[in-house]
């Protein structure tokens, strides 16, 4: 009962938590046991999904950190508010996933497949990504400081949903993070925070970047062919040789183009 309770009490935490800025690491001890170690071993891990058959494995709130989990096939598994910091999932197979509320911090998702996955006030800084298929998922994680070198966020939901926003606003954060090469085609990254962020020959082909915050940003060599920039502030980013500029969307209704960098 005793555990029973305090996953019901870090649960409560996160969701009121995550209505501040999507802040949840706020008062949250990340070094503590319940952040830094595991539960299961990967045998076990495996022996689950084996167990759960045609149906899910359900891995909800479970402590997985520091575990090796490179490779596995963990496609529609569910780990809503499980603690996966610094876990190494490198190539796995996490397609249709729920990772909802769960931490990654430092987590090593390199090459992984995360296509049509569900990541909704995750908190992944720092996270690898690099390589990794993101096409189609639902991401309104924290992924400040996180690298997606090469990475597809291909028709991907990055943007806030501002139908339901009753938690505060919700979008994918990628602060100073490292999204060189990435496959953007498609995707909503309205009101996206891109602060700083380094988007150096990224394609955005038919993205929207509607309401993104990208001060600081990095985007030398992007692709904008149909890119929509209505309400995106552009304040101190760094444009230089862009491809298709010409052909973007609302380029003239961004904020602060004067303070664009272009060289």
């Amino acid at each position: 009962m005793g555990r029973i309770l305090a996953n019901a009490a870090l649960g409560l935490g996160l969701l009121c938590l995550s209505a501040t800025a999507q802040d949840m690491m706020r008062g949250v001890d990340l070094s503590s046991p319940d952040m830094v170690s595991a539960e299961m071993n990967r045998a076990d891990l495996e022996a689950a999904v084996a167990a759960a058959g045609a149906a899910p494995a359900d891995f909800t709130g479970k402590r997985l950190s520091n575990l090796d989990l490179s490779g596995l096939d963990l496609s529609r598994a569910i780990f809503r508010s499980a603690r996966l910091n610094k876990t190494r999932l490198a190539g796995a197979n996490l397609e249709h996933a729920v990772l909802d509320q769960a931490w990654l911090l430092d987590a090593d998702l390199t090459r992984a497949n995360l296509k049509g996955a569900n990541l909704f006030a995750s908190q992944m800084a720092r996270a690898h990504l690099d390589g990794a298929d993101l096409s189609n998922s639902r991401v309104a994680a924290d992924l400040t400081g996180a690298s997606l070198v090469g990475a597809s966020i291909a028709d991907a939901k990055l943007g806030a949903d501002m139908r339901n926003q009753s938690m505060g606003l919700m979008r994918a954060v990628f602060k100073s993070a490292n999204l060189e090469r990435v496959n953007a085609r498609g995707a909503d990254l309205s009101r996206v925070d891109l602060e700083f962020a380094s988007l150096k020959g990224a394609d955005l082909t038919g993205a929207s970047l509607r309401g993104a915050q990208l001060g600081g940003a990095d985007l030398t060599g992007v692709t904008l062919t149909g890119t929509d920039f209505e309400g995106a502030d552009l304040a101190s980013a760094k444009l230089v040789a862009p491809i298709g500029l010409d052909q973007a969307k609302n380029f003239d209704k961004a904020k602060n183009r004067d303070r664009l960098i272009r060289n």
